[in-house]
This record gives structure tokens, C-alpha cells and sequence, in this order.
């Protein structure tokens, strides 16, 4: 079994925790186990405990973001250690490339990143499609690591004692609620629309590639705003736009108009954002929505593809 160190910034542990999930089946045949600073306990020496995990993994990942590239620790200490490690074979680095970065000149620019071809994860119009491709490079690298010589008689754990238990388990029931403050609702919602106008640009691309008598366009109308259009052998067949600020009912919020254009006191369908006390999340006004689904609350993905479903309607009624 392979030891994995996740090397990232805690600006991005969301998207770490999602890479987790993507793991979980490696974890589960044995292919590898992993370790982040999550996993400090309470009055253990950080810096030591970070280096001694580092030092005893085999795999280590670096999810590169701006985030990570400007943080001292993660460069400084972390990836020069692991790129050290990957030079004297003793650890495989792979870069996964987590947002929009100039990581090409990054002391590990030269290695192969993941996903394909180093396009950021929130590039992808499906997320789980890029963590999958970064799951099957994780499983191939395990392929790579030499299975650990046997321990020395005696040195096993001792079923029933407290050294059966290795440092650093524990529940993954550690969530509690907690409030959200105006600061974070708001850039909540600015990178729900950012994500939601890469979705859409990246499903206008793949549907044009599909088929060959479709024709698609993006427009940027504005920072807060762009438009999608359809066409079919040329001929208009889908159109709509998007924009996030004060929505005519006065609270900030997503709007999905069939226009091409923005009318900001005219749309079909308006999200605004909630949270459950755990995560924030996107709810629809319940526009175009009927049934108990009225009261559903969305992630950006799901919240992304709900307005796209929208927009493509026409092409599949």
C-alpha cells in the first residue's frame, strides 16, 4: 500500500476534500492510504509532524492553485521537500493543477500534471470527470511503489491494546455547524457564477464537438454577465443570459434570463444563496421548477446545471 501526502492550501480544502471522496475506492482495495494536516491531533508539534509524514510517503500531491503557489509553507517547505524526494526516487510528486495558475514556471513545471494536459479542475464542466482522470493517475503511480519489506516480528499491532490504534485515526464525524457571514455569501456567489459561466463555456465547446451541425457561441457580456447562444445549421435555435448581483426583488443573486441580452429587472429564474449551517449552497426562486423539488438546494455544479438544463431544453422537447 502506497502512502499519499496532500500538499495544498487550506483556501483550498474544499476541493481537496472532493479529491478525497475520488480516492475512496483506492483506499478501500488497499492501493493507497493518505495523510493531510487535518489529521494533526490536538498538542502534536505541526511543523514535526507535517515532516515526518512527508518524509514516509510515497505519492505526493500538490494541488496547485494561486493559493498554494503564494503560501511559504506549501512552497518553502513542502514542495521543496517532496520535489527533493521525487529527484532521489524515494516519492512520486504529481502536480494537480486545481485553478488557473503559471505553474509552467514553477519548480515542478517540468513534471506531468494532472488532469489531461494540466487543464485546472475548475475548468471542467463536470468536476468529478477531472478527479476521476487524477484518481486513475494516482492509481497508476501506486502501481510504481515497491510493497514494504515485512515488519520485524513483535512490531505488529496488538489486537485489544491502545498500540493497535496508528497515530492520527479518528472519526470523520467531526462536522459542526457554524454561521456564515455576509463576506463569505458574497464571494460565495461571485465564484458560483464564475464556475457557472466555465460550465457553460466548456458545454458549448463539447456540444459543438459532438455534432457537426451545431454551432455554439459565448459572449462575455460583462464581469457580472455573459450570454449563450445555439445555433443549428446556422439557424438560432437556444439562447439565454446570466448575471449575479441585486436582482429586482433587492438581494444579491444568479439570474437566468432567455434573452441573450440583460435585462436586470427581467428574468426566468433567480438563485440565491443558503446554507445548511455545514456548507453554503444555491437555492432557485422555483421559477421553472414544480413539486416538492421547489424547496431543493443546490450545489454549483448542480445549481450550473439546473440553468443549463434550461437553456438546452428547447434542442431535446
Amino acid at each position: 500500500m502506497a502512502k499519499l501526502f496532500f500538499s495544498y492550501s487550506h483556501e483550498d480544502e474544499e476541493l481537496r476534500n472532493e479529491l478525497e471522496t475520488h480516492l475512496a475506492l483506492l483506499k478501500r482495495q488497499g492501493v493507497i492510504s493518505s495523510w493531510h494536516d487535518r489529521r494533526i491531533t490536538a498538542g502534536s508539534d505541526f511543523d514535526q509532524t507535517i515532516s515526518s509524514e512527508l518524509e514516509s510517503s510515497q505519492i505526493i500531491l500538490l494541488l496547485v492553485s494561486a493559493h498554494f503557489l503564494a503560501s511559504d509553507y506549501c512552497y518553502e517547505k513542502e514542495m521543496t521537500r517532496a520535489l527533493e524526494k521525487h529527484e532521489d526516487g524515494s516519492a512520486v510528486v504529481i502536480p494537480v493543477i486545481l485553478h488557473p495558475c503559471d505553474w509552467h514556471s514553477a519548480p515542478f513545471g517540468n513534471l506531468r500534471a494532472t488532469p489531461t494536459d494540466g487543464k485546472p479542475v475548475s475548468m471542467y464542466a463536470n468536476q468529478h470527470e477531472a478527479f476521476a482522470i487524477v484518481a486513475k493517475d494516482v492509481r497508476e503511480a501506486a502501481k510504481l511503489v515497491p510493497p514494504p519489506e515485512s515488519s520485524p516480528k513483535g512490531e505488529q499491532y496488538r489486537v485489544g491494546s491502545l498500540t493497535s490504534i496508528p497515530q492520527g485515526d479518528r472519526s470523520s464525524n467531526l462536522r459542526i455547524k457554524r454561521k456564515f457571514d455576509d463576506h463569505e455569501r458574497d464571494e460565495f456567489l461571485e465564484d458560483s457564477y464564475e464556475y457557472m459561466a466555465r460550465y457553460f463555456e466548456g458545454s458549448l465547446q463539447e456540444l459543438s464537438a459532438r455534432n457537426s451541425h451545431i454551432t455554439t457561441r459565448f459572449q462575455q457580456l460583462s464581469e457580472t454577465s455573459f450570454a449563450s447562444f445555439i445555433y443549428d445549421s446556422g439557424e438560432r435555435v437556444a439562447q439565454c443570459s446570466v448575471y449575479y448581483g441585486e436582482s429586482s426583488f433587492g438581494s444579491p443573486g444568479i439570474a437566468y434570463s432567455q434573452s441573450g441580452d440583460v435585462q436586470r429587472n427581467s428574468f426566468n429564474e433567480s438563485l440565491s444563496v443558503v446554507d445548511d449551517g455545514y456548507t453554503l449552497q444555491l437555492k432557485p426562486l422555483g421559477m421553472q421548477i414544480f413539486g416538492d423539488r421547489r424547496e431543493e438546494a443546490l450545489s454549483q455544479q448542480g445549481a450550473a446545471e439546473y440553468y443549463w438544463s434550461l437553456f438546452i431544453r428547447p434542442l431535446q422537447e
